[in-house]
């Protein structure tokens, strides 16, 4: 402390306590993009550090980041905010507490971020820093329009941000793996970063970036854990038709349990439950359990139980995958359903498809409308403060995220 002229208490009030409520993990409001922040001490500083996926499409590669702003005393004996965005150093920022979970970031020297061979050298550097190659390198048309509207878009923020808090999934004895951030593959859109959590007998996989499909906050995976499917042997896991037809017999069997009319049932099957109240969720699935599945209960179990040995596992094909190495072997299936729109998050519907766990901390899902799959690994950076208080709080929480970018 006597090396930069502080007292521990001066450290205290002036820097730790007035910004002790924007320590933690945040949601940028960038639109349907999304992104994810912590903010932490670092030595004399408070930093707000941006957490981005690696390259598309190495999603085994670590995260990248970059710091947004930081807080310290080095200079005066009051709080200076700086504002690190850019490339000519930090320079003058500020930052307001809006309300509980909720602050924002300002940045007043916005020539900072400008470069001076214009915005075509801002978006060369921008792509890449955020694609790590050129435009020239994008043979893909489509492609090239969704990544030169995102930088107009992005861009136009400059820096001044409103963000919203969020938590980490909890853990809780008998989920199916350990909760927690995920890198996943999301075709032209890139790398993506996805919560999973556990919810009794579902998963959920909700966006913390997005796309301007399907925007962050939303939820791209609903996983039925009591609806294990077992995949055939090696030479029939080729072909997309058998593995439409196992998914497809459990969708079906699961509209008939939500229509029970229509089957000419008056009772629903045992296990089949509706929609969660309370705007939780877009609930398309009645989750019950398969006629040769565990029923609500034991399913539960049934993921909670040790997991069968690793069997032989391939892609079907016509399959599209943007990572062509993925793992050979995986522990267990469900059936589950993926979140699919047009742009501009019209005609949003959850579409069947099947879960495959791979491992701890890789699992992946295969859209069967689209024939595409999707390869999801670990974010395995220390996140600070980003535990929530309660389970309540994470529950409401997710219940929030959606309205965000809706």
């Amino acid at each position: 402390m006597e090396v930069v002229g502080l007292s521990s208490k001066d450290l205290y009030v002036q820097l730790l306590h007035p910004n002790r409520h924007i320590l933690g993990l945040w949601q940028p409001d960038i639109g349907p993009y999304g992104g994810l922040l912590n903010v932490v001490v670092d030595g004399f500083f408070i930093i707000g550090w941006m957490f981005l996926p690696p390259h598309d499409p190495r999603v085994d590669d670590v995260m990248r980041r970059r710091p947004l702003f930081r807080i310290h005393m080095w200079e005066t004996s009051k709080a200076t905010v700086e504002c690190m965005y850019g490339h000519k150093g930090p320079h003058k920022g500020d930052i307001q507490i809006v309300k509980k979970d909720e602050f924002s970031t300002k940045c007043n020297q916005t020539d900072h971020h400008r470069m001076s061979g214009g915005r075509q050298e801002e978006f060369r550097t921008w792509l890449e820093e955020e694609w790590g190659r050129t435009l020239e390198d994008i043979f893909n048309e489509h492609m090239q329009e969704l990544i030169l509207m995102k930088f107009i878009y992005t861009s136009q923020y400059d820096n001044c941000l409103t963000y919203r808090r969020i938590y980490l999934p909890p853990y809780l004895p008998g989920d199916l793996l350990r909760p927690g951030l995920f890198k996943g593959t999301y075709g032209s859109h890139g790398l993506e970063i996805v919560m999973l959590s556990f919810h009794g007998r579902r998963a959920k996989g909700t966006k913390l970036t997005g796309d301007p499909n399907v925007p962050a906050g939303q939820l791209t995976l609903e996983i039925d854990l009591s609806r294990p499917i077992q995949l055939p042997e090696i030479e029939k896991q080729r072909s997309m038709e058998e593995l439409s037809r196992l998914v497809l017999e459990v969708h079906e069997q699961v509209q008939r349990e939500r229509n029970p009319a229509q089957s000419g049932s008056t009772e629903p099957e045992p296990g089949a439950e509706g929609q969660e109240g309370g705007g939780r969720e877009e609930n398309q699935n009645g989750l019950g359990a398969a006629s040769a599945t565990p029923t609500t209960t034991e399913g539960a179990e049934a993921s909670a139980s040790p997991l069968p040995a690793p069997q032989p596992f391939v892609l079907p094909l016509g399959v599209m995958a943007r990572n062509e190495v993925y793992p050979r072997t995986c522990k267990i299936c469900f059936y589950g359903t993926g979140l699919i729109a047009g742009h501009g998050f019209t005609s949003p519907e959850h579409t069947p498809g099947i879960f495959i766990l791979f491992d701890d901390n890789r699992f992946g899902f295969i859209w069967l409308e689209l024939k595409s799959f999707s390869l999801y690994s670990r974010i395995t950076d220390t996140l600070q403060y980003a535990e929530a208080p309660t389970l309540e709080a994470f529950e409401e929480m997710l219940k929030s995220m959606q309205s965000w970018t809706s």
